[in-house]
């Protein structure tokens, strides 16, 4: 299957750098490329990518801004991978918070590239689990309980809630089958399970909504190691 992908940043050669190296792969299309948050609403409308490649800082509408207006209007299966030259927690945390899948710096390197676009448009988390761990966990801590998100809670079985809250500790899912004692498989279909009674995208989506809901606190004992 062919991955369609649009490309947003507003420095040119930047953009047609990214552009270029995704190119060279068989299983990667480049549909579209935009300069501007504008531009990538648009582009978005137009070519409906699997993936976008979103910068944070330009002119007009930033990319978070930008990444927030196409996944509330998006009817197809969108992800936003954000591109930035800068690390700061809160850039990561309010990409997240926007609708955003994984996030990325600029420096990453080209062979990396297609690998996190291929991560990206299958579902995955690009974020490692010690950083989902910390960004989540210093943002919750101040961030009071949404009681809309909590009522939620109640669609899960109680094995479901013990895989969300391992998920949102960092574990990974060879972690959460060992701890749990059932498969890999059975945790993989745990977590399509929930993604889908909760009406959540991907498992990064999933890690917010478990801090939110107060399903699982800052500072709660990790699973794993």
């Amino acid at each position: 299957m062919t991955i369609r992908v649009a490309v947003v940043d507003d420095q040119a050669l930047v953009r047609g750098g990214f552009a270029m190296i995704l190119r060279i792969h068989d299983d990667i299309e480049v549909v579209a490329e935009a300069g501007t948050g504008v531009e990538a609403i648009e582009a978005a409308r137009l070519h409906r990518p699997d993936v976008i490649l979103m910068d944070i800082r330009m002119p007009d509408m930033d990319g978070l801004e930008a990444t927030s207006r196409i996944m509330a209007e998006s009817d197809w299966n969108v992800k936003v991978l954000i591109l930035t030259t800068f690390d700061p927690d809160e850039y990561v945390y309010r990409a997240l918070r926007a609708g955003a899948s994984a996030f990325v710096l600029k420096d990453i390197p080209p062979d990396q590239l297609a690998a996190a676009v291929r991560t990206v448009a299958e579902g995955g988390a690009l974020l490692a689990p010690s950083i989902t761990r910390r960004l989540i966990g210093r943002f919750a801590e101040s961030r009071a309980v949404n009681a809309a998100a909590a009522s939620r809670l109640d669609r899960l079985t109680e094995r479901e809630r013990e895989v969300m809250t391992a998920v949102a500790r960092g574990a990974s899912n060879a972690e959460i089958a060992k701890d749990l004692y059932i498969g890999d498989a059975t945790v993989k279909s745990h977590v399509s399970g929930i993604l889908a009674k909760l009406g959540l995208r991907d498992r990064t989506q999933m890690v917010i909504f478990a801090y939110e809901s107060g399903l699982v606190r800052a500072g709660d004992h990790d699973i794993g190691h």
